[in-house]
């Protein structure tokens, strides 16, 4: 009785969970893969859901931040899907190695070519971005959904800080810290095996460690065979003795 009490209830608190977390897998979001640190590059999916059951999403226009342009933005294809990038001039070029970038990506599209996102499936769109600015937390792409009957779905409310979510938020990119250059070099040093030390160093190390189990090994034996040793002879003299006992 207890554990089918105690399967119910994690039932009922699984489904629970899954209703609470229903609409916000609904809407439509950026991840990255892996980490997008602040001033690198990074390739991010945006996640489209389907919420219809009786229309498939057949384009969604993402739009890039005019107060962050960035220097490059690269789709990766998508069977399915045909892609359009559309640039605008920047007010204020930007310099990347050494060179004058006067226009940057400002929206890209996906529009389906056969049936696009059908009812009870999602589609992630991935892109490859940089360089990510080095002055905010985060990146705001507001995105506009269409589905086959026409119905269009924007994506365009900021979240505000303190407010509850709003019913159409805007896909958020979190940014983490910069990376240290310094520590990604020496960790890459290390990992190249460029350093004549690192693998002798490694080496000896592992073969103290050896050397010193072997001898703390050989000493335990050394031990145990004393203590055999010196219980054998004690059991021959008592043994010895008892005989004497009982012949006299």
């Amino acid at each position: 009785m207890k554990a089918s009490r105690l399967a119910a209830a994690a039932a009922v608190a699984g489904s629970a969970v899954l209703v609470l977390c229903s609409p916000a897998f609904a809407h439509v979001s950026v991840q990255p893969e892996g980490t997008a640190a602040k001033g690198g590059y990074a390739v991010v999916n945006f996640r489209v859901p389907n919420e219809r059951d009786n229309a498939s999403t057949t384009k969604l226009e993402v739009n890039f931040p005019a107060d962050a342009p960035l220097s490059s933005v690269m789709p990766q294809k998508v069977d399915g899907w045909k892609i359009t990038v559309i640039k605008s001039k920047l007010a204020k070029p930007l310099e990347v190695h050494g060179r004058q970038i006067s226009e940057a990506v400002s929206k890209v599209t996906w529009t389906a070519e056969d049936k696009g996102i059908e009812p009870g499936f999602v589609q992630q769109f991935p892109v490859s971005l940089g360089a990510l600015p080095e002055n905010a937390d985060q990146m705001v792409f507001k995105a506009i959904q269409t589905y086959s009957n026409k119905e269009v779905v924007r994506w365009i409310e900021v979240q505000k800080e303190g407010a509850e979510e709003p019913e159409n938020p805007a896909p958020v990119l979190a940014l983490s810290a910069a990376a240290d250059d310094h520590a990604h070099g020496s960790s890459a040093a290390a990992s190249s095996g460029k350093s004549d030390d690192a693998e002798p160093a490694t080496a000896t190390t592992e073969a103290s460690d050896s050397s010193d189990g072997t001898d703390t090994t050989a000493r335990v034996l050394g031990v145990v065979g004393i203590v055999v040793g010196a219980a054998g002879v004690a059991y021959g003299v008592l043994a010895g003795r008892r005989r004497t006992t009982e012949a006299s």
